[in-house]
């Protein structure tokens, strides 16, 4: 088990001297280390340590990453509000509002409860990277927090040390790697892998080491070959060997089933220099001198990666025979390369030194911004959402380019909708086209990397289409265009909405309802028994007449009875109600009986037409079933004969129908219509996506005439785009 250096207070004051000058700073992250050091005075470590041990190894790691004032007093603090018992008023008093929203945006959830482990991770999780979005210091404090716990996972039990090794590697190292922050990226990787293929880990680790001095070796003399090589070239610079960490060496064989001593790149050289043109001139001399490798020559210089990293990267080999990868940079490219964006603290706590830089790290940090995309859709649960940024921002592996050389990283399977989107909202709905290296392709084009990407726009264009749901692969692009096909459709259903309100108003106003019930907390309570969550969703269901007049009426006045019944001498009248205009109440005749209690199976809900029979209850007089109900074939002694009244029209009958299709926007909407256009009331509807996550059931209750009028209902569903199924459910 490697043994890390534990810092103290000093060292940490030691290395924000080293960077930071005004006295002030220095004197609010002494404030914040003595701060901490009283709230967790009574606390320990597993290892039995003082607790304070912990955030002050965390603030000294940000600190080491060159991290600002605010964010290194945030660091130190940054366990005070869950562990503490801190009042957040309080705390906002001593320190401010920002250091404040970075604390409270690294604590964990607490007070919450969840189903299972998974579910809290996923939720934690979601909660720090929607912070992150909104401010990136949440999350360089919550990696060296996850830093200092995996570097000290011996003191966990197994279980929990693999627990928190598949996390780091999965969600923590994936995010380092995305900042560019390299020096914890690589830290994380090879202590989880660790833990988690001890035999692995040890078996690479042993292959590095058997040959170590021998590497050790050809490194150091081929410095001496570049060294020399320069020497008389009047350029700066300064030269070393890297050892390439035990993770990445494990990743290359296993993608590129590889054997150890097939990876090309274990002979590793780093020069470091002044600017740009001096790492092109150093590559001239290297090229001129070695044999290059062909194919192995990468300019992350002219095409920076996402995470900012910028370098020259080639494999030579030399006069004996042995392969080198040479990296050649400057000072800023390396810093930016090992601290990735927190190299960049003064994106939130000082200024920049120029628009230009303003610009360069506003756009690199943009990518993150989509994660409050991703938030906003409120049909992702916790899990769900963990799962669509693994895919569409930590697996991003194709990298394709606008025609002024942005390069721009998407998920397998992009599309140029996706591409366009990920440029800007108002790129991609105004697309109407897209080149590809120069030809003109359909817009659900798969894209690859090193592809140019040219769109074509027109302000007149009507807007995304919705098939372009079905080919988009990023989550961004997909709630996007979502949200632009609903906002043209709550503009298309504003008219009906309107219309509903005003034939509910009439209609109170003809019933002489009280005016309370017009109010939205008095209306919901009518709207949500037709499982309805929105005021507008009811509103457009009523002027579509999806909804009748005569079912709200009923509700409004059970609920106001009900809640009248209580107050004996009240004389408060709700709703007048209408005398009914028939003596039969279902329209069933049993023969040979002028008086019993009738009543229609819940079961199989038959309707005029259909095949019935009769079931004599022990006290609830006779259940009407249709004959092939399941439920009453066991049936024998109590089964009686019973038919339907001819030409009997007054009644209506309530039927549950069963739907599958296929999950798409604006299903329900269709369904709803189709139930409208068809004169079939909606009494309650209820949808769910199934566990494959592409199909959808659907269940309604809807009020039809007889039963050739609920066939005409569900032929007219059948054909809903997308729907597969439409059956009578019997319960």
């Amino acid at each position: 088990m490697a043994k890390f250096e534990v810092y103290s207070f000093e060292d940490l004051m030691n290395e924000v001297r080293s960077y930071m000058k005004n006295e002030n700073n220095l004197a609010l992250i002494e404030k914040a280390y003595l701060y901490a050091a009283d709230k967790h005075k009574e606390q320990k470590r597993k290892s039995g340590e003082p607790y304070i041990i912990h955030p002050l190894q965390v603030g000294t790691y940000l600190a080491k990453l060159h991290a600002g004032p605010s964010t290194v007093a945030a660091g130190l603090l940054h366990d005070v509000l869950e562990d503490c018992d801190v009042d957040p008023d309080d705390f906002t008093d001593e320190f401010g509002e920002e250091i404040y929203k970075l604390v409270e945006g690294v604590t964990k959830i607490g007070n919450l409860k969840f189903k299972d482990e998974k579910e809290y991770q996923a939720a934690n999780h979601r909660k720090i990277l929607i912070a992150m979005a909104s401010d990136i210091r949440v999350i360089l404090i919550k990696l060296c927090d996850r830093l200092h716990n995996v570097r000290t996972l011996q003191y966990q039990p197994p279980e929990k040390q693999k627990k928190i090794a598949k996390e780091t590697l999965e969600v923590y190292a994936p995010i380092a790697h995305r900042l560019g922050i390299s020096e914890i990226k690589n830290e994380l990787e090879d202590i989880s892998f660790m833990y988690l293929d001890p035999e692995k880990y040890h078996e690479i680790a042993g292959l590095v080491e058997n040959k170590k001095a021998q590497r050790d070796e050809q490194v150091r003399q081929m410095i001496i070959s570049i060294d020399e090589l320069l020497a008389d070239k009047h350029i700066n610079f300064r030269i070393f060997g890297r050892s390439k960490h035990l993770y990445s060496i494990y990743n290359k064989m296993l993608k590129k089933n590889k054997r150890f001593d097939e990876i090309l790149d274990l002979l590793a050289i780093r020069i470091v220099t002044e600017n740009a043109l001096d790492c092109y001139e150093i590559l001239g001399y290297i090229h001129a001198k070695y044999t290059p490798i062909p194919g192995r020559l990468k300019d992350y210089i002219a095409m920076p990666k996402f995470n900012m990293y910028q370098s020259l990267h080639t494999s030579v080999i030399n006069s004996e025979g042995t392969i080198f990868e040479i990296q050649i940079r400057t000072e800023e490219m390396d810093e930016i390369a090992e601290r990735g964006v927190a190299a960049h603290w003064r994106y939130k706590e000082g200024k920049y030194n120029s628009k230009e830089e303003q610009k360069q790290i506003e756009e690199r940090l943009s990518l993150f911004r989509d994660i409050i995309s991703i938030k906003d859709d409120e049909d992702l649960d916790d899990q769900v959402f963990m799962e669509t940024l693994q895919r569409d921002f930590f697996d991003t592996n194709v990298y394709v380019m606008s025609p002024k050389g942005r390069v721009i990283d998407l998920p397998q399977g992009s599309t140029p909708i996706d591409f366009a989107y990920r440029i800007h909202t108002e790129v991609g709905n105004s697309t109407i086209g897209a080149t590809v290296n120069g030809i003109l392709v359909p817009l659900n084009t798969v894209l690859k990397t090193g592809d140019v990407v040219s769109l074509q726009t027109s302000k007149n264009s009507v807007g995304p289409s919705e098939d372009w749901l079905k080919f988009v692969k990023t989550t961004h692009a997909r709630n996007k265009i979502k949200s632009f096909l609903l906002k043209k459709e709550m503009e298309s259903r504003a008219p009906i909405i309107e219309r509903g309100e005003s034939m509910l108003k009439e209609e109170f106003e003809r019933r002489e309802v009280d005016a309370e019930w017009l109010q939205p907390k008095k209306l919901q309570e009518i709207y949500s028994q037709y499982n309805l969550k929105e005021y507008n969703d009811f509103m457009y269901a009523v002027g579509n007449k999806a909804i009748s007049l005569s079912s709200i009426m009923d509700k409004v006045n059970k609920k106001a009875h009900a809640q009248a019944a209580p107050t004996l001498n009240s004389n408060t009248v709700y709703v007048r109600e209408e005398k009914k205009k028939y003596t039969s109440k279902l329209g069933i005749r049993v023969a040979g009986i002028d008086s019993i209690k009738i009543s229609l199976a819940g079961c199989c809900s038959p309707v005029p037409g259909d095949e019935i029979i009769g079931f004599i209850t022990k006290g609830q007089g006779v259940k009407v079933h249709r004959k092939d109900c399941p439920n009453i074939q066991k049936e024998g002694n109590r089964i009686i004969d019973v038919e339907w009244e001819e030409d009997y029209h007054d009644t209506k009958y309530e039927v549950t129908l069963y739907i599958e299709a296929t999950d798409r926007t604006f299903l329900i909407t269709d369904i709803v219509t189709v139930l409208s256009q068809s004169k079939a009331q909606l009494n309650a509807i209820n949808s769910s996506v199934k566990e494959d996550k592409v199909n959808t059931v659907t269940t309604i209750k809807i009020v039809v005439d007889n039963s050739e009028h609920l066939k005409n209902v569900i032929a007219n569903l059948r054909k809903v785009q997308s729907v597969t199924k439409v059956e009578r459910k019997i319960v």
